[in-house]
């Protein structure tokens, strides 16, 4: 089971007690996290940031990311896009817990991103201003060993091993800074729940057609041995291509593994389509029934049909 993923009955992203792990674009517009949340936030800035602090990681928790690291980056040959593998590496970040500030440095010369270092999940305004600013929130608490292969919320092994190499890549970093700046319009337009979908699916769970088949480059996949291994070998998800609207109309599973994957045909193409007008798009979703995680569309360009797939024609 990867950190999205519980021992309780399956709950889709409508559930209004969820707050979206990894992504905060799930939560209430403007709310503060809710105060069951595990990190420490009685020192945040404004902005919702704190210091790193990194020299009280202890030498058993850099043990524990050695162990994290060298178990998650055995598996991802063959799986991983190309990409996101050449990024990890540079960034040789293998060893112990890395400093934001060094890492900052590597990507602000690449595509000029920097991490800024939070406490958890943060608010959806601080959040989509950090992303729409070329700044990743990255969260500085670690999992304990007990939690190697479960974990509830983010923390920074997701965030940093899961989605810092895609932020070297300069078409997916430009997308991400689209995709924050579009936040302040879902906000105003009541439509959080569309635009993260696209987040979910897209920055968190991805799929991208190659020469030599499908490869993962979504941070909640490849941040989990687990779901790392379903996503592109298991029989059971939809695999379907990228479909701008079709994604945001698509609900997802918050608890278990996903039912359905999207798979983009290059990264420029997600950012074209981010690259439009959103409020005639909110407008046209609102009047749109929301598809199932498992439904298939006979519109769909079918990759795989899951043997937990089901024709959907927005009535059953």
């Amino acid at each position: 089971m990867n950190k999205f993923q519980a021992e309780k009955p399956a709950t889709t992203s409508e559930d209004p007690s969820f707050s979206q792990a990894g992504s905060n674009a799930a939560q209430s517009a403007h709310q503060p996290p809710a105060p069951n949340l595990r990190g420490d936030y009685s020192h945040v800035h404004d902005d919702y940031t704190v210091d790193q602090e990194w020299e009280k990681y202890s030498d058993a928790e850099h043990a524990l990311w050695r162990e994290l690291y060298q178990r998650q980056s055995a598996i991802l040959p063959g799986k991983a896009a190309d990409d996101f593998i050449a990024n990890l590496a540079r960034m040789d970040a293998a060893n112990a817990i890395p400093r934001f500030d060094k890492i900052s440095e590597q990507l602000f010369a690449a595509t000029g991103w920097r991490l800024v270092a939070v406490p958890g999940l943060v608010p959806d305004d601080a959040f989509f201003d950090h992303l729409a600013n070329r700044r990743f929130p990255v969260t500085v608490w670690l999992r304990k060993p007990e939690e190697i292969d479960y974990l509830v919320e983010p923390d920074i092994f997701h965030d940093f091993f899961g989605h810092v190499p895609m932020l070297f890549d300069p078409v997916f970093a430009d997308y991400l800074a689209a995709y924050g700046a579009k936040g302040p319009e879902a906000i105003r337009h009541g439509a959080l729940k569309q635009l993260a979908r696209l987040y979910w699916y897209m920055v968190e769970f991805g799929l991208i057609k190659t020469t030599d088949g499908l490869r993962a480059y979504g941070a909640g996949m490849l941040s989990s041995k687990s779901e790392t291994l379903y996503c592109l070998s298991d029989p059971k998800p939809n695999r379907i291509g990228f479909a701008l609207e079709r994604v945001m109309r698509t609900d997802y599973k918050i608890d278990d593994f996903q039912k359905t994957y999207f798979v983009l045909e290059s990264y420029e193409q997600l950012f074209e389509a981010t690259s439009q007008d959103f409020e005639g798009l909110y407008a046209r979703l609102a009047a749109l029934p929301v598809i199932p995680p498992s439904g298939v569309l006979a519109s769909d360009r079918v990759y795989h049909f899951g043997n937990e797939g089901y024709a959907f024609d927005g009535t059953n």
